[in-house]
């Protein structure tokens, strides 16, 4: 092509204006090859030599592109439809990035000035909004993920914030769900939105990513539990650009109900401008120009897209407030309308009055209907509550301080007595003055109805119906002490009943606030006239909520309308401000006739009817329920002792068993005193959230001690619960910057029944089975019991821990396997190993063993008897040396006094052998001697040796012959007849002669 003479190669945004529409993307580049490549020339004409010329504006919108370091913009035309390209209009200099237009304004980009928006839209000026939640908005974005990583089999694809017409709400399981929202501000803006958060069981976040990928702090994502029916959330947003996140995830167990979180009107300010207004939607109007928002349509009328009125609906249909459209009026029937009493009038009569539930939907006229009953039925009117009187009008007062009634007339409390104060409601003629009555999502309320108070029907089956009773604080009478750390510091007992056809469900409540609270128990279905009753320890707990939902079902609208709950009968104690209705005796300062109350001295019991107090026996403890009687006198429970405040018993972690074979056991559990926490084995809901069960565990210790504490850091007002043993369920988790979230926390054990090996104690068992073992030590066994009752548990919970010797482990500790840790739901049974809870040990525990003599050193030592079951007090002896005798020296002692005794016989022997002989000897001369006569022995001149024989003996033949010879010839020479042949050597015959030896060897 030619320009100006000159040929100029087809510029490349030629072909582009060829084949698409030329967008913001293209004006840079296009400009810029503009200014740097062609000469000075009319951008028209340039165009122009393209391009044919426009036929209409509508074929084309303005919009400007990004941002310059100067801040500031071009405003470029781009085509309304694609792969078109005609003559637009000239590139021109835009408004600065940080212009803006006010509320009810738009920016007209024709003009590139700020106009007024019509009747029937609106604007909010530099930002936008979201109130229509039939689908997800442009932009937004939701997604279901699972929070244990582990976990990638767990299906989250449909835990996902759901749009609900005026609302979004969020998931009730498991995982997380995610809504989020970027946009980008051209100045520092805002985020606002409308939320309702009743239910502590979830966790809810909220947190703003900029462009750096840096997110809120954690501490600042917290959002707080709803304090009313919506409440309003603003943070302030950042220039550029910003991603909003809505974050939720449940944290219970399944079969737990959860209420969803609600999101609604989220407006975002800091975009830079909006070029159009938006029209109202359907069911809002704006009659003015220049609105900022629009109005919703009252019953009864309908509006469509865009409208500036809203028009009637005809006779036959109806409409709710912000509705699109009418609907056919459904006949009356017995739901449509419910019944009251009016006030008492000064004859003590009520009326009884059918009232249409307000606005009325239903018609009278066709077939089928049913009328409204005729009101006005006088009745006589109930008596009035405990506590108040009837006054001339026939309206109820309470009595003054120090008074009492039954209903009728006050009575002041005789001398000796004090008032019992509190609330009870049994007689239902009008809404008491500190309970409020409220549904969520409409205008009704319960009605009174003379026994009762019950629910109307309602518009939609889904509404939360609350009933709230408020207080302001809780205090002891005069009577009970006031540094006593009594459990009961008030009691709430009502009586109830639920008639249902659906799923209905009732809540109680109790918290700070009618939306600030937590749950205590739920019921499910119908419900028989029953009784329930709970414990307030805290002076914190100031509300108490009774909610009912008659089904779940968003696609219902009155289907279940005629499903009821009543409340017959609430009665709270010690309430700051309450009335009474009775007076009980009290121990009195002095004799005085107007002598004050005053408690009884710690330890002592009030003698009923006397105001006399009397002490209680020793090692008990006075019962918190009652103070009246020897019966408040408790006595603790084996090796427990009562402590100071004598509200309870204690164990100094020390006891002694006596065995059946007679020996006495001493234990010492001081070193398991501290608090020990441990998990449970991991469990799953069926969404696969991984989940563990926490105990905590303050075994024992006297006053003071540190005791066990549970808490649920779900929520930003965290619930915290402190006793023997506790539990919460712990879930791993990445958010606020975490590795655990708790919650649900509850208390199992708050006072020590007893330690025994026994395993029954006060009703409560620990079964062998559980924890079977074949040592012959036995278990000892720490009883505990909670006040706390629940539906389930209508005498509280109780637990068990087993105490067993293991000494070759410092601390193992082990649940049944029983879900949850236990088997009923109500006792908890637990198993601890460890050597703190070995006997300690004694003499009998230990032998001694003694080595052989080596080297003259002779040890002792000393080992314990296995197996070991014991552990801690005595220790073992030292090794003991000691000098000895070794065995060479014995050995050696031993043959040398051998050798001589040996060499001693032989001489004695030798001695007493040679005396013989001579005996011999002169026994044969006495036979020879004696003549022929036999069997007589001549008379002996003399025994002894005379003198000159020894040298006639040296003559013998024996003397010439060895020993040994001498000894042999002695026991062979011996004849026949036994006697021994001794050769004689006489003086005066011929030698060699025989005779026989008449004495015989023996």
């Amino acid at each position: 092509m030619r320009h100006s003479g000159h040929d100029v190669p087809l510029p490349w945004f030629s072909h582009v204006c060829l084949r698409e529409a030329i967008t913001p993307r293209h004006i840079p580049s296009l400009l810029n090859f503009y200014n740097r490549s062609l000469p000075p020339r009319p951008m028209t004409t340039l165009w122009e030599t393209h391009t044919c010329v426009f036929s209409l504006q509508s074929d084309y919108h303005f919009e400007y592109t990004e941002c310059d370091v100067l801040e500031s913009r071009w405003r470029v035309a781009v085509p309304n439809k694609a792969d078109t390209c005609t003559g637009l209009p000239d590139p021109v200099k835009g408004t600065q990035c940080t212009f803006s237009c006010s509320e009810g304004e738009f920016l007209d980009m024709q003009s590139q000035q700020c106009e007024q928006c019509a009747a029937g839209t609106y604007s909010l000026g530099t930002g936008v909004a979201f109130d229509e939640w039939d689908g997800l908005p442009t932009g937004f974005v939701t997604h279901g993920v699972t929070l244990n990583a582990w976990n990638a089999h767990t299906n989250c694809s449909n835990s996902t914030w759901t749009p609900k017409g005026d609302y979004v709400a969020s998931n009730t399981d498991e995982c997380t769900a995610t809504l989020s929202y970027a946009v980008n501000l051209k100045k520092s803006g805002t985020v606002s939105f409308e939320y309702f958060y009743p239910d502590s069981s979830i966790y809810f976040e909220f947190f703003v990513q900029n462009d750096q990928c840096q997110s809120t702090e954690s501490e600042s994502r917290w959002v707080k539990i709803s304090e009313t029916n919506w409440s309003k959330y603003k943070v302030e947003l950042n220039k550029g650009n910003n991603v909003l996140y809505w974050r939720t995830t449940t944290y219970t167990l399944q079969g737990s109900a959860v209420k969803p979180v609600l999101l609604k009107n989220i407006a975002i300010s800091g975009v830079a401008y909006t070029s159009e207004c938006f029209y109202c939607k359907p069911g809002t109007y704006s009659a003015k120009p220049g609105s900022a928002r629009c109005a919703p349509c009252p019953a009864d009328t309908y509006s469509t897209k865009g409208a500036t009125v809203c028009h009637q609906c005809e006779p036959d249909k109806y409409a709710e407030a912000s509705s699109g459209s009418c609907k056919p009026r459904p006949a009356c029937t017995n739901s449509d309308y419910f019944y009251t009493h009016t006030p008492c009038d000064s004859e003590g009569k009520t009326q009884l009055m059918y009232k249409w539930i307000e606005p009325k939907i239903c018609t009278e006229t066709i077939d089928g209907a049913v009328t409204l009953p005729a009101s006005g039925e006088k009745q006589t009117c109930p008596p009035c509550n405990p506590g108040f009187f009837v006054t001339n009008s026939s309206t109820c007062e309470p009595c003054s301080d120090g008074f009492y009634s039954n209903g009728t007339a006050c009575a002041k409390c005789p001398v000796g007595t004090e008032s019992v104060v509190g609330f009870e409601y049994k007689w239902w003629n009008r809404m008491p003055n500190n309970m409020k009555s409220s549904i969520y999502r409409q205008e009704f309320t319960w009605e009174v109805a003379g026994e009762y108070v019950y629910t109307t029907p309602g518009h939609q089956d889904t509404d939360y119906l609350m009933l709230t009773l408020s207080v302001s604080g809780y205090r002891l009478p005069q009577s009970m002490a006031k540094d006593s750390d009594m459990s009961e510091l008030s009691r709430i007992t009502f009586v109830f009943e639920t008639l249902c056809s659906a799923d209905c469900e009732r809540f109680s409540l109790q918290g700070y606030n009618q939306f600030n609270n937590d749950v205590v128990e739920h019921w499910k279905g119908s419900k028989g006239k029953q009784s329930y009753s709970y414990l307030v320890q805290s002076n914190t707990t100031l509300s108490f909520t009774w909610t009912f939902q008659r089904t779940e079902d968003f696609s219902t609208d009155r289907k279940y309308s005629a499903d009821v709950a009543k409340i017959y009968s609430i009665h709270i104690t010690n309430v700051i401000g309450g009335v009474a209705s009775q007076c009980r005796r009290c121990a009195l300062s002095s004799a005085k006739a107007d002598s004050a109350c005053v408690p009884c001295p710690p330890g002592h019991y009030m003698v009923s009817g006397t105001g006399v107090c009397e002490s209680c026996p020793s090692n008990t403890f006075i019962r918190a329920e009652q103070s009246i009687g020897k019966a408040a006198c408790v006595q603790c429970g084996p090796n427990t002792k009562r402590n100071k405040a004598y509200s309870g018993c204690v164990s100094d972690c020390m006891m002694a068993v006596q065995m059946s074979e007679g020996a006495l056991l001493h234990y010492d559990f001081s070193a398991l005193t501290n608090v020990t926490g441990f998990h449970s084995s991991p469990r799953f809901t069926i969404r696969g959230l991984k989940y563990f069960l926490r105990f905590n565990v303050g075994l024992c210790g006297k006053e003071g001690r540190v005791p066990a504490t549970c808490v649920g850091n779900v929520t930003e007002s965290q619930k915290e619960v402190k006793g023997y043993v506790c539990r919460s369920t712990v879930v791993p988790s990445e958010i606020r910057s975490q590795s655990m979230v708790s919650s649900q926390p509850f208390i199992i054990g708050d006072s020590l029944i007893g330690v025994t090996t026994d395993t029954t104690l006060n009703g409560i068992s620990s079964p062998e089975w559980l924890f079977p073992t074949a040592s012959s030590l036995p278990d000892v066994i720490f009883y505990y019991k909670s006040s706390e009752t629940t539906q389930a548990c209508k005498n509280g919970r109780s637990a068990t821990i087993r105490l067993r010797c293991n000494p070759t482990v410092a601390a193992k500790d082990h649940i049944t396997n029983c879900s949850e840790g236990t088997c009923d739901g109500c006792t908890f049974h637990f198993l601890w190993q460890s050597q703190h809870a070995c006997p300690l040990c004694t003499k009998n525990h230990y032998r001694e063993i003694v080595s052989a003599c080596i080297q003259g050193i002779q040890k002792t030592t000393y080992v314990w008897q296995q197996p070991l079951q014991c552990y801690g007090g005595e220790s073992l002896p030292a090794q003991k040396v000691n000098a000895c005798v070794t065995l060479d020296f014995w050995l050696k002692f031993g043959v040398s006094t051998g050798a001589i005794a040996a060499v001693l016989l032989i001489s004695i022997s030798c001695y007493f052998w040679k005396k013989t002989r001579k005996l011999q000897y002169k026994y044969s001369k006495l036979i020879m001697t004696s003549g022929s006569k036999e069997c007589e022995l001549p008379t002996a001149d003399s025994c002894a040796i005379m003198e000159g024989e020894d040298a006639e003996d040296e003559l013998m033949d024996l003397t010439k012959k060895s020993f040994l010879t001498k000894i042999r010839s002695f026991s062979r020479e011996r004849t026949s007849d036994g006697f021994d042949s001794v050769p004689l050597k006489s003086s005066s015959h011929s030698p060699d002669v025989n005779i026989k030896n008449s004495i015989a060897w023996t």
